[in-house]
């Protein structure tokens, strides 16, 4: 079994060697513009005019939540946007984050990386705007990711 490696950086710029996976969260809302979506769309503009024509097409696809889109952004990376949060607001039925839906995604999200031969990065997903907890997501990414022997880097951004 591997482990989660935790390094200072940008998770928009992955380390390491061979085909890599970025893994984000989305909304179910067809929403892009707030966190770190911000930063992959002033690196690449193809991961978000795909979300946004996923989102748009949805009658005809699988989009909602559990669902992830591989976006190919060079030869060696692809982004996965992983619809893991419901709404975009904290209300009465609390923070928009869906773990089942993260837990879901995040299984897909090893079975592409392993048929790519692929590490997977991310910043700490489902904790920022999606107002989750770490200690909820860190178990989720050891069973789905580490576990089945993926590489996985963890970003914290200065």
């Amino acid at each position: 079994m591997s482990e989660i490696t935790y390094v200072r950086g940008d998770a928009t710029a992955p380390q390491g060697k061979g085909v890599k996976v970025i893994v984000h969260v989305c909304n179910d809302l067809g929403g892009w513009g707030k966190g770190f979506v911000l930063a992959l769309s002033r690196r690449w503009p193809e991961p978000e005019a795909a979300y946004r024509r996923w989102h748009r097409e949805r009658a005809h696809n699988d989009f909602g939540l559990g669902a992830v889109q591989f976006v190919q952004v060079s030869p060696f990376v692809r982004v996965a946007n992983l619809v893991g949060q419901h709404g975009m607001r904290r209300g009465s039925k609390g923070v928009p984050v869906r773990y089942e839906a993260i837990d879901a995604g995040l299984a897909a999200v090893a079975d592409r990386a392993l048929e790519l031969g692929a590490s997977v990065h991310m910043p700490r997903i489902g904790c920022g705007l999606a107002g989750g907890t770490w200690s909820r997501i860190e178990p989720l990414i050891e069973s789905r990711l580490t576990a089945r022997g993926l590489s996985v880097t963890v970003y914290d951004f200065d």
